[in-house]
């Protein structure tokens, strides 16, 4: 859209990419949150970095810290072509410990220890983005109703259910979009007037005003806080009586779907929930519109395929997926998969069934084996006959159960 080239020129962007995710172990048990896979062939923070390649922003600073390797072999492989021109990069910044020792304590603090790449840059708008989302937005459009509302700093938020609520920030704002009140994470959130059920969130995506923004920063670093934007900065903008504005997350060019979509995989059952809804015959995410791709990178792998077809035969051999998502390099040999994610090099040996799972890199499962309810991390070699999700007591005394009853196997797992 290049009538939003004016004002994204103008904007340095940073990527917050380097929390535990705690809740989603043990997939993060040896990579950071953004480099867990999604969706077969994608990392979490490709659908971030999509957006802002699509929305023409070109300085992005990927803040990181806790075991970053693999993500920072993905952005090295996969999104190195975005420096192709002078003035424009993706930087891996870790902790620059600037100010005081210790790590990134919180995300305003992640911000405080790179305010040297701001005054170096000097950007008029800074953006503040989390590396473990799924949507499409165009920052474009975020920036200008930011300055079109003359604002310190704007909030991209979204409508969900009151019982989704608790685990975000509720806004209350006036009849101009203007946020009178910040809840973090309320118990009993409040709801939107006139919408019972309904509560206002924060998205966790934020446009600053730069001066505004460095002088926050280091007022906040002088309190006993989180340093956190939800917990501290906001509120505190808002006690002061600053500019701060909600901006209404809309994605019907981005996505092109009936309602706009925004899903927060900050646990296993909605990591494997969002993953399972790609499967689904009308998915809520738009993964094949070229208008607004996803960029990403994996090893140049053969096509997949599906391989045997007995029908004939008294005991039947059936190469086939149903309602799935199967990625390059993956085969089918005699097995059947039924609502489940393949990420590449995923074999599934004959007689075999996997449903309504999701299977990472290089994943393997035996002959006469049963999966279902089920992720399984990279290179894990399921014997044959083995079964997995359909005695969750028993998969307790191996594997993590999750709160919704889904089994995840750590990756490389061997002690079967």
């Amino acid at each position: 859209m290049p009538e939003f080239r004016q004002y994204v020129s103008k904007t340095l962007t940073f990527i917050m990419a380097g929390g535990h995710g705690t809740r989603l172990h043990p997939l993060t048990e040896e990579r950071a949150k953004p480099a867990v896979t999604f969706g077969g062939i994608y990392r979490l923070i490709d659908f971030t970095l999509s957006n802002c390649y699509h929305s023409g922003l070109r300085r992005i600073i990927v803040l990181t810290q806790y075991r970053s390797r693999s993500l920072h072999r993905h952005i090295f492989d996969g999104w190195n072509f975005i420096n192709t021109r002078p003035g424009e990069y993706i930087d891996l910044n870790p902790p620059q410990f600037r100010g005081r020792e210790g790590w990134y304590l919180g995300t305003a603090d992640a911000i405080y220890q790179n305010l040297f790449v701001i005054r170096d840059e000097k950007p008029e708008y800074v953006l503040v983005l989390g590396g473990d989302h799924i949507y499409k937005m165009h920052y474009g459009k975020f920036l200008k109703y930011h300055i079109e509302k003359q604002a310190d700093i704007s909030v991209a938020c979204i409508e969900v259910p009151k019982s989704e609520a608790t685990e975000f920030g509720v806004l209350h704002i006036d009849e101009h979009g203007r946020v009178i009140n910040f809840i973090e994470k309320p118990v009993d959130p409040p709801t939107i007037p006139g919408k019972p059920g309904r509560c206002l969130v924060s998205m966790g995506i934020y446009y600053f005003t730069t001066d505004k923004l460095i002088s926050v920063l280091n007022i906040d670093m002088e309190q006993n806080g989180k340093h956190d934007f939800g917990k501290n900065i906001i509120p505190y903008m808002i006690d002061e009586k600053m500019s701060v504005y909600a901006f209404p997350f809309a994605d019907a060019d981005e996505n092109r779907k009936p309602e706009s979509y925004w899903r927060d995989v900050g646990d296993l059952d909605a990591y494997y929930l969002a993953n399972l809804e790609l499967a689904s015959v009308d998915p809520p995410f738009n993964l094949y519109d070229n208008y607004w791709p996803i960029m990403t990178w994996y090893p140049p792998l053969p096509p997949a395929k599906t391989v045997f077809s007995d029908e004939d035969t008294p005991v039947k051999r059936v190469g086939k997926a149903l309602d799935s998502l199967l990625s390059p390099g993956c085969i089918v040999s005699g097995g059947e998969v039924v609502r489940s994610i393949l990420s590449p090099r995923v074999k599934i040996n004959s007689y075999s069934t996997v449903k309504n799972s999701i299977l990472l890199t290089g994943v393997s499962i035996g002959r006469k084996a049963r999966i279902q309810n089920t992720i399984i991390d990279k290179e894990v070699q399921v014997p044959a006959g083995y079964e997995i999700g359909y005695n969750i007591e028993t998969d307790r005394k191996k594997f993590t159960v999750s709160d919704g009853g889904i089994v995840v196997v750590p990756k490389g797992f061997t002690d079967f």
